[in-house]
Formats: structure tokens, sequence, C-alpha cells
């Protein structure tokens, strides 16, 4: 695992260690982020399911200036502070340990609205209808923002949930990439 482009290509993410979590491969993430980039001018972002932190550390290294990192597990949460550590990006982050649904709920306290939003839950345990239909309910996305989900590619996921609209969809093997603009 490594960040695959910008201010830190090529370093090295420690993965979390077990098999609870799995990263995003630096394929699978390099496609995503030429869908959605590849490189931006600022902006705020959420990773959800961070794991390891990969997507939003790739986000910082190509240009976000911020991005908030939740998991529920601690040996996540500890292996994204090391990620984040290691990379440099510490002050431009924020991260929880709290389940999605909880951390959402503190964030719509906060009235944070996100340019871009990662969600990479586990894929026996997907609620990604369920989380954007909260998203768009709560006003949590920019009004020209992304979200971005990884997924099973056995899972097919509505063309429009809310008031959003599937605009891409690829399949890399067994996981696909769907986004969602408004």
């Amino acid at each position: 695992m490594r960040v695959v482009s910008g201010s830190q290509k090529g370093r090295s993410l420690k993965p979390v260690p077990g098999n609870t979590t799995r990263p995003t491969t630096d394929k699978v993430k390099e496609a995503l982020f030429n869908m959605i980039g590849p490189y931006f001018e600022g902006g705020l972002c959420l990773d959800l399911f961070a794991g390891s932190g990969g997507l939003g550390i790739e986000a910082i290294s190509r240009g976000v200036d911020k991005v908030i990192f939740v998991d529920r597990d601690r040996m996540a949460i500890q292996t994204i502070h090391d990620n984040l550590s290691s990379s440099g990006f510490t002050e431009q982050s924020e991260v929880y340990r709290n389940d999605a649904e909880r951390a959402l709920k503190a964030i719509i306290k906060r009235e944070l609205v996100f340019d871009y939003i990662f969600l990479d839950p586990p894929y026996k345990k997907q609620q990604l209808v369920k989380l954007i239909e909260l998203i768009d309910r709560e006003a949590l996305l920019a009004e020209d923002g992304t979200i971005i989900c990884e997924h099973g590619s056995d899972v097919h996921l509505p063309e429009q949930i809310g008031s959003f609209v599937q605009y891409k969809h690829e399949n890399y093997g067994m996981i696909s990439i769907s986004i969602y603009k408004r």
C-alpha cells in the first residue's frame, strides 16, 4: 500500500493489522482518483470507513485541504494516526473512533459540509443507500460535491438515491466504484 500520486507520491502506508480491514488496492485507488480528480484545489473530505486512512491520505496528497477520518476499529484508528504522522498530514486531519451513523450525527451537529465523501464500508455489512439518503437529507455534501462508494461488484446501487445521481460506475474484478453527484 502506498500513496499513488501528489505531494507524498510513493510513500508507503501501513495496513491495519489482522484481516478485519480490506485496503483499497493501488490500482483501484488510482482509477478512483482519476474519475474524481485527479488533483484538487482544496476542499473538505470525509473518509467514513477509513481503515488505514489510505483514501483520505491520497486526497490530501492530491490537494484536499482537510480530511475527517472515521473508523470504529481501535487498530484502524492507531494505523490512521501512524500513517498521518509518517506522511506529515496530522495537521490537515481529524480522526475519530466511532461507527458511521454516530459520526454522521456528530457531523450534523457541527454543521459541516463536505466536498468529497468516501464510503468504503465492510462489504458484508453495507448500508450505502441508507447512508447516502442521510447525507442527502442532512445536506452534508456541498452543492457540487461528490460521493465515492467502494463496494463489492455483486452490489448494484440505484441510479438515483435522493437528489444524487450515479454518474460513474466501474468494475475492477470483485470491486466496484460508484460515484454520485447532485
